[in-house]
């Protein structure tokens, strides 16, 4: 079964707040995105967002670049749907984010929970490759995986566990750490996932500034 088979039968067979990754209120995203100092005019996208909550957030924060990427249709069809007319302000792409090619350029990257699925090295070469296109010279990446001590697999798939350093490692120099944290996410079901989350800064200058409308 392909990636995109895979995802596509998990969206289809569990309602929005049944998956693992579910969170009424994504409280570590937001306060990391509000650590970078961005403006709100920043252009921001939210890789493997599917029916995630956080564009609702902010755009209630004012944000008004938002994108929203995701392998399949179906979690971000909800999050249309919630979002009602509003969601006509967010660019929605449907994209294996490995083969994500854009001339758009992000002041930030979010993740949470693609990077650790990628458990072949070739993907995670595509994936840093993608990121060193996409995101802006002095931009700003944060990515959520599972911790040390968090699950071996999700959602029938195995996974790769990070700590900050590693993630930084992966990553390489062009992006340079500027905090983490650790946080105990529990599940609908009430299981307990170490994710670990960390911000980082891509170095070097560019014309183009974050913070500016492109």
């Amino acid at each position: 079964m392909s990636n995109e088979d895979h995802w596509r039968q998990v969206h289809d067979s569990k309602a929005e707040d049944q998956v693992s990754w579910f969170q009424t209120m994504p409280e570590t995203s937001l306060r990391l995105i509000q650590n970078t100092g961005l403006s709100t005019t920043a252009r921001l996208i939210d890789v493997g967002g599917g029916a995630s909550r956080l564009v609702d957030n902010l755009l209630d924060l004012g944000y008004s670049q938002l994108a929203v990427l995701d392998i399949t249709e179906g979690g971000m069809a909800r999050a249309k749907e919630r979002l009602g007319a509003r969601a006509d302000v967010v660019q929605w792409v449907v994209s294996d984010v490995t083969r994500y090619q854009t001339n758009a350029e992000w002041g930030l990257w979010h993740d949470r929970a693609v990077f650790h699925f990628l458990v072949d090295a070739d993907d995670r070469k595509h994936y840093r490759q993608v990121l060193e296109s996409a995101v802006v010279h002095g931009g700003h990446v944060i990515i959520g995986t599972f911790g040390p001590d968090g699950p071996e697999k999700c959602s029938g798939l195995p996974v790769q566990r990070y700590s900050a350093e590693a993630l930084a490692a992966e990553l390489g120099s062009v992006f340079a750490i500027r905090e983490s944290v650790i946080e105990d996410h529990r599940t609908p079901s009430g299981a307990k996932q170490q994710f670990m989350y960390a911000r980082f800064e891509r170095s070097g200058t560019g014309e183009r500034q974050p913070n500016e409308d492109t």
